[in-house]
């Protein structure tokens, strides 16, 4: 059996129209497609943020939140991609997330071909001027020469992207295909395509621009600041954003459905493990801020989707609210490969008696935070406590009730609090000699500075 997994960066569960999130603002019609004939999961999270701690988590089966912060892949791990190697397996990374192939990150180590697609975000792509774009039109009079830099390198990355095959993520996903279209043989194949889009700068193709309200004329803002939102922009900025993101989803949704017919004529659904899943989410001042900093501990943050296609659609239609973590995947698809003795010493545990109907749960809560922050976000099924650091006060969500977490509830059941907050060594939890910092209350938790 084929291992086929896609990396969705920044993707919001409740952008997907699968999972049902009163005031979706987007259809995600071939994700929804994609979601019926698999395993999903409504309770999946990351251990330790952002983007490289989430995929170190991912591809070592290992724990991540206190033991490293953003950093590359140490000699000693053992990846997923070394261990599948070692059991004949023929691997490719196919990626335009740009932080996996920056020096010395070594994610590409064990793969037999890597393919890295240029061109988003950050990325020393190209240099010269714009010609087609004026950085006038995408950014505030307000905001700083060093944010205004990072997206005029962006804008001159994109300059000639036109049509929606010109963007990053539709040719990751081509290239992926095209490969596996090439190594189509009996040797069973681990393919990885990585794709940074729905991460800001969110600016999709013209056909999915469609979401920013019409009655919105000023410049489209696709790369906000951080801090409280209404400090540097206004309610119709923050509706602007909000719509380039959603029109960013639109077109991912649409490479997907690309992906999925691709995969069901080379008859790779018959015959592999698809796993699709997001990093994590991304504020979109929900609780009145933009991006990923560290004290931004809430659902649009932490709640990633994650769904699991057996061949054949094997367990289709299962919808399960068990807790996972990700480093419990490297494990599940061990076992799902019939591969489980290697996975003797991950971290991470196999969902695949869950999967089966053996068991209800492996997890009785998860928890979440910035190795550098000091905000966690521990929860069960019903509750989110989010413990900040001291001399503020701490927040406690029925995640049932009130999903989008509006009203805190600590005061009224403090000992949920103890509870789920006792569940966790004191080294997992706020610390008064850990100072937020820089990168707390500010953008540079993820953007630019990784």
């Amino acid at each position: 059996m084929n291992l086929i997994v896609i990396m969705l960066d920044s993707l919001r569960q409740d952008h997907v129209s699968f999972y049902g999130w009163d005031g979706c603002p987007v259809e995600t019609p071939n994700l929804d497609a994609f979601a019926s004939e698999s395993v999903v999961f409504d309770n999946c999270y990351p251990e330790g943020l952002p983007t490289i701690p989430v995929r170190t988590e991912l591809h070592t089966g290992q724990h991540s939140l206190v033991h490293r912060p953003w950093q590359p892949l140490e000699p000693t791990d053992v990846t997923l991609a070394q261990t599948l190697r070692a059991e004949g397996y023929l691997n490719c990374l196919v990626a335009d997330t740009y932080h996996l192939f920056k020096p010395d990150m070594n994610f590409h180590r064990a793969f037999h071909c890597f393919r890295w697609i240029r061109g988003n975000e950050c990325d020393a792509y190209r240099s010269a001027p714009l010609r087609n774009r004026k950085l006038e039109d995408y950014v505030l009079d307000t905001f700083p020469d060093w944010w205004r830099d990072i997206v005029h390198q962006y804008l001159k990355n994109v300059d000639e992207w036109v049509e929606p095959e010109d963007f990053a993520c539709y040719r990751t996903m081509d290239t992926a295909l095209g490969w596996l279209e090439r190594n189509r043989s009996e040797r069973p194949k681990f393919l990885w395509i990585d794709t940074f889009q729905n991460h800001e700068p969110w600016n999709p193709p013209a056909e999915f621009d469609r979401f920013v309200p019409d009655d919105y004329d000023g410049p489209r803002v696709i790369m906000p600041m951080g801090g409280n939102a209404l400090d540097w922009g206004s309610e119709e900025i923050i509706g602007c954003v909000r719509g380039l993101y959603a029109g960013e989803v639109a077109y991912v949704d649409w490479c997907l459905g690309k992906v999925f017919g691709r995969l069901r004529e080379m008859g790779y659904m018959d015959d592999s493990l698809v796993c699709v899943l997001a990093d994590h989410g991304h504020p979109l001042a929900d609780h009145g801020k933009f991006l990923k900093g560290t004290d931004r501990m809430h659902s649009e943050l932490l709640k990633a989707p994650l769904m699991i296609r057996f061949p054949g659609a094997r367990f289709g239609g299962k919808r399960l609210d068990a807790l996972a973590q990700f480093p419990d995947l490297m494990p599940t698809w061990l076992d799902a490969l019939g591969l489980s003795p290697a996975a003797h010493d991950l971290a991470g545990k196999s969902l695949m008696p869950v999967i089966r109907g053996e068991r209800d749960a492996i997890r009785d809560v998860t928890i979440s935070g910035y190795h550098v922050g000091v905000e966690r976000a521990i929860r069960d099924k019903r509750y989110g406590l989010v413990i900040r650091p001291e001399g503020e006060p701490d927040e406690l969500y029925d995640l049932i009730e009130d999903p989008r977490e509006r009203i805190n509830i600590i005061e009224e059941k403090p000992e949920v609090a103890d509870r789920l907050s006792a569940m966790f060594p004191r080294a997992y939890l706020p610390q008064p000699h850990r100072s937020r910092g820089a990168q707390g209350d500010s953008e540079v938790a993820d953007t630019p500075v990784q």
